[in-house]
């Protein structure tokens, strides 16, 4: 007997969502971010999703850019994604992401990736994120509070 791998729907949050607010950032898929069939290569998705954290970060006001300076960086230290259906080289998509739930220096989000139209769903993930001191290279035990601020802004 062959394993079989689970429904479409068997990736679902961990956490009940807290927040409704999805950010939307629409993406086209170009040539480089194919393969050689012309379908989105697996990874793309990856960084289409954290473009999409990154820009939704720096619309409720953290700056990437602010957050390294602050000695603090966000790496994923866990990822569970699952592929529905391909893009194809030229298509459009978005890449609707939201924060689930803050749970000290973790910080979980979803995602899904869609056709415009949302008829089409191409990815659902989610994705955990820790808050690490950059120089020590360890985890934080607290958000720097302007970050933890604007996060909190997310939940209101």
């Amino acid at each position: 007997m062959q394993p079989q791998l689970n429904p479409p729907n068997a990736i679902q949050p961990a956490l009940s969502p807290a927040i409704e607010t999805w950010f939307d950032y629409p993406i086209r898929a170009q040539p480089h971010h194919t393969d050689y069939s012309g379908g989105v290569w697996h990874g793309s998705y990856l960084v289409w999703m954290e473009e999409a954290r990154v820009e939704y970060l720096r619309s409720i006001g953290i700056s990437f850019v602010d957050l390294v300076a602050l000695g603090c960086d966000l790496p994923v230290v866990d990822l569970s994604i699952r592929y529905h259906r391909p893009v194809q080289m030229g298509m459009e998509a978005v890449v609707r992401a939201r924060m689930l739930q803050m749970d000290g220096v973790r910080i979980n989000w979803d995602y899904r990736i869609q056709s415009p139209n949302a008829e089409e769903l191409y990815v659902t993930a989610q994705v955990t994120l820790v808050a690490v001191d950059r120089e020590k290279g360890k985890i934080m035990r607290q958000l720097p509070a302007a970050v933890k601020d604007a996060l909190m802004r997310l939940s209101s």
